[in-house]
C-alpha cells in the first residue's frame, strides 16, 4: 500500500468558499473523500495550515516516512525560500499542484520557489490535478 500525503497551504481551506470562479465550489475535505474512495489501496494523509513553518514541519516529517508528497503550498509557492530548502532536504518525492494556472495569472505567481525542486508540477486543472499527482505516484 502506498503512503502519500496531501499538504495544502495558506487559504486552501477556504475551497469551495473563496474565489469560486478561480477555485470552483466543492470544498477539499469532500474532494478528498471522493480520492480515497477511487484510491482504497493508497494511505492518503492530510495536513492543511496557513502558517509557513507548520508547513515546513510537514514536510519534514512526511519526507522520509511516506511514497510520496503532494503539495499546493498556495502564495507560499512565490514567496517561501525556506519551503523549497525543506522539499530539497527530503528523500520522498513531491509533486507541486496549483488549482489555477499561475503561469496565466499575475506575474508575481509566476516565480516558484518549489517548482525546482518538485519531481513535477500540475496546474491549472482545478482539483483534477491532485487525482493525476496521485494517479502518478500509484503507478511508480
Amino acid at each position: 500500500m502506498k503512503k502519500i500525503t496531501i499538504i495544502n497551504g495558506p487559504n486552501l481551506n477556504l475551497l469551495g468558499k473563496r474565489e469560486q470562479s478561480i477555485y470552483g465550489s466543492e470544498a477539499f475535505e469532500s474532494f478528498l473523500e471522493k480520492l480515497r474512495k477511487d484510491h482504497p489501496n493508497t494511505e492518503i494523509s492530510y495536513f492543511q495550515s496557513n502558517i509557513e513553518g507548520e508547513l515546513i514541519d510537514a514536510v519534514q516529517k512526511a519526507g522520509f516516512t511516506q511514497d510520496g508528497i503532494i503539495i499546493n503550498p498556495g502564495g507560499y509557492t512565490h514567496t517561501s525560500v525556506a519551503l523549497g530548502d525543506a522539499i530539497a532536504a527530503i528523500t520522498a518525492p513531491v509533486i507541486e499542484v496549483h488549482i489555477s494556472n499561475i503561469q496565466a495569472r499575475e506575474e508575481f505567481r509566476k516565480i516558484s520557489h518549489v517548482s525546482a525542486k518538485a519531481k513535477g508540477t500540475i496546474a491549472g486543472l482545478g482539483l483534477d490535478g491532485y487525482a493525476l499527482a496521485l494517479d502518478y505516484f500509484n503507478r511508480q
